[in-house]
């Protein structure tokens, strides 16, 4: 399960790491089909469906595809988990490389013109009470250069440290926060800038072609950031 991201290749996408879920089918730089799945907790049961439902809108079968590009979070940890699981157990299948795209990287691109101004995006996904999973970037015509990395950190954190001149806040985090980040001087845009989407993780395998696919399946482990709270709860 190795090889280059070709630009010509049909490619699955799968992005669950927020509230709502999304699946895409592209080629050569179009999306072909899509499917969203609104209801969070349903997303481990409904995922497969989607998968099918778009495939069959593609007009093609899972035997078509080149390859999968997965969300690998930050993000809800559950959710994060079942776009991982289903990649991993799809490409072991069939045999077929998988792209780990940080869906924070991704969601720059979420609206369709993302490779446009404002060219400076910090994105917040909400992680409850005060802290987000961040990281900004900045968007061209040649790909995303992170400019911070992504972390897990609190807004009053964010907000006390360097942001990088030209910033404008995207993401639901953003938006759960925006009269904070407003009242410090700086701009909030809503949806659908900073959405963790399929189509996203297609925008932007399209710009980095030359990202590697993931080496080993069997050990490759998505960005939860922190510790689940089943986790923490254990190692307390």
């Amino acid at each position: 399960m190795t090889g280059a991201f070709s630009l010509d290749g049909l490619y699955l996408a799968m992005e669950t790491s927020g509230p709502v879920g999304h699946v895409a089918v592209g080629e050569g730089g179009e999306v072909l089909a899509r499917a969203r799945l609104d209801r969070q907790g349903q997303h481990a049961a409904r995922l497969l469906l989607a998968v099918s439902a778009t495939l069959e809108e593609a007009s093609a079968d899972l035997d078509d595809l080149a390859g999968i590009v997965v969300g690998e979070g930050p993000g809800s940890f559950t959710g994060v988990r079942v776009a991982a699981a289903t990649a991993k157990g799809l490409a072991l299948a069939l045999q077929l490389p998988v792209w780990a795209v940080s869906s924070l990287a991704a969601a720059v691109l979420s609206d369709e013109g993302g490779r446009a101004a404002p060219a400076v995006r910090y994105v917040l996904f909400d992680a409850r009470a005060d802290r987000v999973y961040a990281a900004c970037y900045g968007v061209g015509g040649i790909g995303v250069e992170a400019l911070i990395p992504p972390h897990a950190a609190t807004l009053r954190g964010i907000l006390a440290a360097r942001i990088p001149a030209g910033a404008v806040f995207v993401g639901d985090g953003a938006v759960r926060h925006r009269a904070v980040i407003e009242s410090a001087g700086f701009t909030v845009l809503g949806s659908p800038f900073g959405e963790p989407t399929a189509e996203a993780l297609l925008r932007f395998m399209d710009l980095h072609a030359d990202t590697p696919p993931v080496p080993s399946l069997d050990t490759w482990e998505p960005r939860y950031l922190k510790a689940s709270n089943a986790e923490r709860e254990w190692t307390a």
